[in-house]
């Protein structure tokens, strides 16, 4: 529970605050872009110049969140899912420091760069945080602590907007502050979070390190047998002791391993449509009450806000979980960056068209959104299995069952034999 606190305090928080902060300081951050180039071009730009640099900076978000789903692969494999974060968190203080200098340095394009730096570093920990979390998480808890970066990126959305208010930071001589005030929590974080233990299953599986995993373990579990959940590593180790780590690319376009083609494909288009999903019945809540709550009803209002209280205690940290369950740790990092990749992309197709649909379709943009929910919860239902109390090993014998995979092409793909396993999850047969 603490490294689910303290990983979504410094990362999933961030990223809802930096989703909402540009919403106040709209006209301050036009004012100073008009500024900028009367002063130091002798040159006024109209109002439509204005806004299509305005709707760079916030679009520019997403383009770096983006870039940084890109690189989650690379990077968990090489550093690790706690060591990842850490580092990330750097970009966090050069974004940060760009914004808040940029009013002083009567430059735009810092504003611009540091949106999208502080994008790379949400498109990072939105995959990260909740990949380290599935792995350090017992199985019955997995479902409870993917909860937590969901919940703290939809607290990061309403502290930006109170903070925004004009009693607050809400002003023109403060609105780089409010820009750059992401970097304190980040500063928690990057000093208490180095101090806990890596995830064990990265630490086994992908590093060998027995030791290091049984002492992580004992850190997680302090109480409790760990051999059972130690045997349930090596496991998945062994039948992947063939297997490298998947690229992005393998992922997609491999069709010579069966765990890709057959069972990889599957989990991934669950995935994804689970993150496209999300954004398309979630995230456009932000801007939908941006645009609508000046002339709401009472009722209206709280129909938003019931809409964002049952965002945050159901969908919204679903598909990040279920990546992880999905997946073997040879995939997982590929998967990560795929499915990042598509929020991202959602996210961004959203913000850019919602205005549109607002002006053509006025209050009833919303019935696009309600038929978008109600086929999200009907592909749940009868498509998604469930992974509840189940190993990631259990759920992947669960997906070759669907497939009808036989134990004779786990064979001839170079795989181990998987037979029936004793209590503790050991092998029982041995490579034919």
């Amino acid at each position: 529970m603490a490294v689910a606190l303290l990983s979504s305090f410094g990362s999933s928080m961030l990223y809802g605050y930096n989703l909402a902060v540009v919403n106040s300081p709209a006209q301050y951050i036009k004012d100073f872009y008009n500024e900028t180039f009367v002063d130091g071009y002798d040159w006024t730009p109209d109002e439509e110049f204005l806004t299509v640099l305005y709707s760079l900076t916030v679009s520019i978000f997403a383009i770096g969140g983006m870039t940084g789903a890109l690189l989650v692969g690379r990077l968990v494999t090489r550093y690790g899912r706690k060591g990842t974060l850490v580092r990330a968190a750097g970009l966090v203080f050069i974004g940060g420091a760009l914004m808040g200098f940029s009013r002083s340095c009567r430059m735009p394009t810092m504003v611009i760069a540091g949106r999208f730096i502080t994008g790379v570093h949400s498109g990072i920990s939105l995959s990260v945080v909740p990949m380290y979390l599935g792995e350090i998480a017992p199985k019955n808890l997995r479902g409870f602590l993917g909860l937590v970066p969901s919940i703290h990126i939809c607290l990061g959305v309403f502290i930006a907007q109170v903070l925004g208010l004009g009693e607050l930071l809400g002003k023109e001589e403060h609105w780089p502050l409010l820009l750059s005030i992401v970097v304190f929590p980040t500063m928690i974080q990057l000093m208490l979070l180095p101090w806990f233990p890596e995830s064990p299953r990265y630490l086994l599986i992908e590093k060998g390190n027995v030791h290091a995993t049984i002492a992580a373990l004992k850190w997680y579990r302090t109480k409790g047998n760990i051999q059972a959940e130690v045997e349930e590593m090596q496991e998945e180790q062994r039948s992947l002791s063939s297997v490298q780590t998947i690229s992005v690319k393998g992922l997609l376009m491999d069709r010579c391993c069966f765990t890709i083609e057959r069972v990889g494909r599957r989990p991934l288009m669950i995935g994804g449509f689970l993150f496209m999903g999300l954004c398309c019945a979630g995230i456009t809540v932000t801007v939908m009450l941006q645009a609508q709550l000046s002339f709401m009803r009472y009722i209206s209002v709280g129909c938003v806000v019931g809409i964002i209280a049952g965002f945050c205690i159901g969908p919204a940290g679903v598909p990040f979980l279920i990546t992880a369950e999905l997946f073997k740790q040879s995939h997982r990092p590929a998967a990560y960056t795929v499915a990042g990749c598509l929020n991202w992309l959602s996210n961004f197709t959203i913000g850019f068209l919602f205005p549109f649909l607002e002006i053509t379709m006025g209050p009833y943009c919303y019935l696009i959104f309600c038929a978008i929910c109600l086929g999200v919860a009907l592909y749940t239902t009868f498509v998604i299995p469930e992974t509840r109390n189940k190993t990631f090993m259990e759920i992947s014998q669960m997906f070759a069952a669907k497939n009808h995979i036989l134990e004779e092409e786990l064979i001839s793909n170079g795989h181990l034999k998987m037979s029936m396993m004793n209590g503790y999850g050991a092998m029982e047969d041995e490579i034919k």
